[in-house]
């Protein structure tokens, strides 16, 4: 399992994930899913990583579930019927949805390749999305006979472009290159192959740099304030949640530093 994904800290507070099945295009089977869930959940509560970086090794991103087989999930039980063997497949595909949502460093994904069917989705499950001009996304659940509705994507993608654009793509199943990604705000940038990289760490250091409090708060508030159900509600999250802000050591360590024309030095009090 700890060949499925690699990972590396090449800057400070910078966490690099990187899928690591090259050879099957980095498809997800029941060992790199077990191996994201893990390593998702020793840093889910860590404060000394600030800040994430999601990639794959080889050509792709990610091809989606591996169509060779997937494999079985834990605690599935023997003899199970079809229906019921499937759910735990889709469950414990699903469940990484929350436990990207629930990691406290943002997740910044760098699309080397293509990204298609759940290799879609994980890209849409993180925070900040940068793009390799040669990348693409493709929702190819649709062109295997399922829905397009699988793994958050259908919640996920009309909340960033708009439902009618997001309908086109997950009823056509078609390719959506990395320019067009970029135009309808599917990814904050696009740049070339070669560079992909180290413009995604200069983004998750910019985001290690600030307090752990503030860019835990931040993230939390942003995306739980996708599902109230008025700008009054999001509103009071907001003031609540400055408040708790204002009262840690670090908000008065940005003041002092600032008057004092120096770095920040946040020790998450």
């Amino acid at each position: 399992m700890a060949e499925m994904i690699v990972t590396e800290r090449p800057r400070p507070g910078v966490l690099v994930i990187r899928l690591n099945r090259a050879d099957a295009l980095n498809a997800m089977n029941v060992e790199l899913v077990d191996a994201l869930h893990a390593v998702l959940a020793e840093v889910r509560h860590d404060s000394e990583t600030r800040a994430i970086v999601l990639t794959g090794n080889g050509r792709a991103f990610c091809a989606g579930i591996d169509l060779r087989g997937y494999g079985t999930p834990p605690g599935a039980a023997e003899g199970e019927g079809r229906a019921q063997a499937g759910m735990r497949v889709q469950q414990h595909i699903a469940s990484l949805v929350e436990a990207f949502r629930g990691a406290r460093p943002p997740v910044v994904a760098a699309i080397n390749g293509a990204a298609a069917g759940g290799g879609m989705a994980l890209a849409l499950m993180a925070d900040v999305r940068i793009m390799a001009d040669t990348a693409a996304l493709h929702a190819s659940f649709i062109n295997r006979g399922q829905s397009s509705c699988d793994i958050g994507v259908s919640w996920l993608l009309p909340r960033m472009i708009g439902f009618s654009r997001a309908a086109e793509i997950l009823l056509t199943g078609r390719p959506v290159d990395a320019a067009e990604c970029e135009r309808v705000g599917i990814v904050s940038s696009v740049e070339s192959a070669e560079s992909l990289l180290d413009k995604a760490l200069d983004t998750a250091e910019n985001i290690a740099r600030n307090s752990p409090f503030g860019v835990w708060m931040t993230k939390e508030v942003m995306w739980s304030n996708l599902e109230v159900p008025s700008l009054r509600a999001a509103i009071d999250l907001e003031n609540r949640t400055q408040i708790l802000a204002a009262m840690t050591k670090d908000h008065r360590e940005a003041v002092h530093s600032f008057l004092e024309k120096r770095p920040p030095v946040y020790r998450n009090h």
